[in-house]
């Protein structure tokens, strides 16, 4: 019997992606659209956590680099989408509510009200306790790494900076009140898919090609009873995150090392 499928993500093109192919194998009831905090408190947040110098680091790669590495990588990464029949369509507008924040008085009422049976996360803020409790749903995610060895944010980019093959790729798994700690559904690696035209933009639509086929099994597997996690992490998880590089350090790595 097919359960209740909604999802919670941030208003995102990756996360138009992520629904896109969902759509076309279950039915989607409804779409939470989490607003997201804001710039400056984010970046406060992570200055109390890495540093000032660090985080202006973060931010000259993003101004800097990510367009210049993104445009660079346009035909790559539409020939990514492409190859793998991904596609970024709108989201119909009676699909989905938006709020400020699915943690908020608001969104637990939405919650609530949706009653769903699977909660698909897509590029989400860490979901709180009671968020989670609210019904008896099974929360899911993709993750851009593989889990426990590389929680946090471009898990495929910082394994190849390791020269960590094995694990650059990507993970589903349950979502707990942790960073990318819930127990593990499905993962897979990428290494196979990298070549010469990859770079830091890149990986992430690698992830996602392999990552779809994995959530949609995840997804069959709760329907039908039948989840199996392949690992409980939570003995093997240590305090490291992974974050974006400083402009310096990516810049270190791709010319003397070749990690782009």
């Amino acid at each position: 019997m097919d359960k209740k499928i909604i999802m919670i993500v941030e208003d995102s093109a990756y996360a138009r992606m992520v629904y896109t192919s969902l759509k076309n194998d279950f039915n989607i009831d409804h779409i939470i659209i989490d607003n997201g905090q804001g710039f400056l408190k984010l970046l406060k947040k992570r200055i109390k956590k890495l540093g000032i110098i660090h985080v202006i680091g973060q931010v000259l790669f993003r101004i800097i680099l990510v367009p210049y590495i993104n445009f660079s990588a346009k035909d790559r990464i539409a020939n990514i989408l492409e190859v793998n029949d991904i596609k970024d369509t709108a989201i119909e507008k009676n699909k989905f509510t938006a709020v400020k924040s699915v943690n908020s008085d608001e969104g637990h009422e939405l919650l609530i009200k949706l009653n769903p049976d699977i909660v698909v996360i897509v590029s989400h803020r860490i979901l709180s306790k009671k968020t989670l409790e609210l019904t008896k749903a099974k929360f899911i995610n993709i993750h851009s790494g593989i889990t426990p060895k590389y929680r946090g944010l471009h898990g495929g980019y910082w394994a190849l900076i390791n020269k960590d093959m094995e694990n650059c790729g990507v993970t589903v798994h349950f979502v707990d009140e942790g960073i990318d700690t819930g127990n593990i559904l499905y993962q897979d690696i990428i290494t196979d898919s990298i070549n010469s035209k990859d770079n830091f933009m890149t990986y992430t639509y690698l992830q996602l090609a392999k990552a779809l086929p994995l959530l949609k099994k995840a997804i069959r597997d709760i329907q039908s009873n039948n989840i199996i996690p392949k690992v409980s992490s939570k003995h093997q998880i240590n305090n490291k995150l992974f974050f974006h590089p400083t402009l310096w350090f990516y810049l270190y790595y791709r010319w003397f090392k070749g990690v782009k």
